[in-house]
């Protein structure tokens, strides 16, 4: 049999490994700039033409190469950062692997242009599929200057599971904000098409780079962090709780200047605004480690954004106490105030016990509580006093009891566990069916019987289904016509999020809502659609553009979705709304006139059946 087992060629490798480091645009320009980092710039500028596809251009005034060294740049495994394995453990540096450059070269046509600071003339190098092309003397500035063209040309598979441009500028953009929060100190340019995307200058400090990226809005909500601690020392900023969005995006952790992902310390913050926070909103937060690299691995991952923890447990419990004091600083937490300064003056007892009668208690001595026959009831009229424990029995206490479980029930779901056996529900006469087909029950839900036993319906969820679905049916069927706001609301947005609004306003357009830009990354509402309740416009929008990032939606067929439950949710009638029984038929029917009556638009149950045998149980 003859031997089946050989090398792979390099171009093959390559190939292969561009699969791990290499994974879309925003790969490239993270190596990219991570190695113009590494090389001392202080400046960077990153140019790209459709999204990355097309060209990637990231020039530096870093200390640039030799020619030797530029050449065995593009080799695998090559490094100016590892001399031994035990460097492994001391890494500061963004860019230490050699893979990079190889990677990018073997899917790629790259070209290169470096010259040292020292030096009149630089190196020229053309690389295409690993091939070397070219490589010459040539005039350039001092640094490097990266031109990346035609990414996947010759991975026709990589190439078309790449996303809309939308979709792969956003992560670019991801990249650049995580490079330009690790370093503030470096001033980065971003240009999309010959469009300025970001123009970040030499910030002094942390939080001038987050409202340089940001938003001027984000500044009035940062609390600062600084915990120094033996095992790390955490400093940076985290948001105020009524500042946070339902949507992620601005949570980061960085490692020595070094972006991380990190499930487990996400949790620690979580936990430490636990109770505090709306419902279903995330707090922005923006913490900076500085910890021993020997503590610490980050060769766990190719991307090198996951990084393992040799006191993990530890330094959780740091980051959860720091934030919470930091929350307890600026009083964003209740806390105990020992300020008298306005306070109550509660009077104080005189030392003079003289003239305070104590308190007497009569008490029966021939009193037996074995003798029941003999107790008579206790008056509890106003102004009456306790007289003797020898009292009547009371009699029908069960029905005190029995008072006391429909108190309970009154705040109970309707649907009975099977082990609560030995309660019942007391229906009046005059609340019973008498005749009629459905009757409502504390005007929240509607009591119908069916075959198999008794239905119970909520009678907003009901309603909401019922509007859904009428809502949707008027949306299909024509354009909505936009009605103007009085007062146009403006919002700003994060450059990922403009960008990813920008693509579909003409969408956005074609269901109702007048949405334009209004400046660098801002936009202003001055019209929703006719029916829209004027304080969800945004929340609709802010929602969309979160289903956009997490899933691929169909964004008018979403935002017709969110426009019509949202219109569904303001018009339907509120709990506490006593129905008539012409209205409660009528409900009824359309109800099972939709293609979906189980669920509201939410997705939550709009009724239940409760079968006649759990009935049966409860009886026993």
């Amino acid at each position: 049999m003859p031997d089946i087992i050989q090398l792979l060629p390099d171009s093959v490798a390559n190939q292969i490994a561009a699969g791990e480091v290499i994974q879309r645009p925003a790969s490239v320009v993270k190596e990219l700039v991570e190695n113009a980092i590494d090389a001392g710039a202080t400046q960077i500028t990153i140019n790209i033409k459709d999204a990355g596809r097309t060209l990637i251009q990231v020039s530096d005034n870093g200390c640039g190469m030799s020619d030797t060294d530029a050449r065995m740049a593009f080799e695998r495994h090559a490094t100016s950062k590892i001399r031994s394995a035990n460097d492994l453990f001391a890494i500061r540096t963004m860019g230490f692997r050699g893979e990079a450059l190889a990677s990018i070269a073997a899917i790629a046509d790259v070209e290169l242009h470096t010259r040292q600071h020292d030096q009149e003339i630089g190196t020229f190098i053309h690389i295409n599929g690993s091939k070397v092309i070219a490589q010459e003397a040539g005039s350039c500035t001092a640094g490097t200057n990266f031109l990346v063209k035609n990414l996947f040309f010759n991975v026709p598979a990589r190439r078309k599971f790449l996303k809309a441009n939308s979709t792969e500028l956003k992560q670019i953009i991801n990249e650049v904000q995580r490079i330009s929060l690790a370093n503030p100190e470096i001033g980065i340019s971003l240009i999309h098409n010959q469009q300025s995307v970001y123009e970040l200058g030499k910030d002094d400090n942390i939080r001038k780079r987050i409202v340089a990226i940001f938003g001027k809005n984000i500044s009035q909500s940062l609390i600062p962090v600084d915990t120094e601690t033996s095992l790390v020392k955490i400093k940076g900023y985290i948001g105020q709780p009524k500042y946070a969005r339902k949507t992620f995006g601005e949570q980061f952790f960085f490692v020595n200047n070094r972006f991380m992902k990190h499930p487990f310390f996400h949790r620690a913050i979580m936990q430490a605004y636990e109770k505090i926070l709306p419902p279903e909103s995330f707090p922005s937060y923006f913490l900076y480690f500085d910890v021993d690299p020997e503590s610490i691995d980050i060769n766990i991952h190719p991307t090198k954004t996951e990084i393992k923890f040799e006191n993990e447990m530890a330094i959780w419990q740091i980051i959860q106490a720091s934030v919470r004091e930091a929350l307890g600083k600026f009083n964003v937490v209740p806390s105990i105030d020992f300020d008298q300064a306005g306070s109550i003056d509660i009077p104080i007892a005189p030392k003079s016990r003289e003239g305070i009668a104590p308190p007497k208690i009569q008490v029966d001595p021939t009193y037996n509580p074995f003798e029941v026959e003999k107790r008579s009831s206790v008056n509890f009229s106003a102004g009456s006093s306790y007289t003797s424990p020898k009292q009547e029995q009371v009699k029908y206490w069960e029905t005190l009891y029995r008072d006391f479980e429909d108190d309970k029930e009154d705040n109970a779901p309707l649907v009975i566990p099977e082990e609560k056996r030995e309660e019942s529900i007391e229906i009046k006469h005059e609340e019973a069916f008498s005749g009629k087909t459905c009757f409502q029950f504390k005007n929240k839900y509607i009591l119908t019987p069916v075959k198999s036993g008794l239905m119970v319906i909520d009678q907003k969820r009901a309603h909401e289904r019922i509007l859904f679905e009428s809502f949707m049916a008027v949306l299909d069927s024509q354009e909505i016509a936009s009605q103007q706001q009085l007062f146009p609301h403006t919002f700003e947005l994060n450059a990922a999020d403009a960008e990813l609004l920008r693509s579909v306003l003409d969408d956005l357009k074609s269901l109702g809502f007048d949405v334009r830009e209004f400046g660098a990354n801002s936009f202003i509402i001055n019209g929703t659609p006719g029916m829209l309740d004027n304080s969800s416009p945004l929340e609709i929008i802010e929602s969309l553009l979160e289903d956009m990032k997490s899933t691929a939606v169909d964004l008018k067929e979403k935002a017709r979705e969110k426009v019509a439950a949202s219109l569904a949710r303001a018009s339907a009638i509120p709990y506490g709304y006593a129905m008539k029984p012409e209205e409660i038929n009528q409900l009824i029917d359309q109800l099972f006139a939709c293609s979906t009556p189980n669920f509201s638009p939410a997705g939550k149950h709009v009724l239940t059946i409760m079968p006649v045998e759990q009935f049966e149980k409860l009886l026993k």
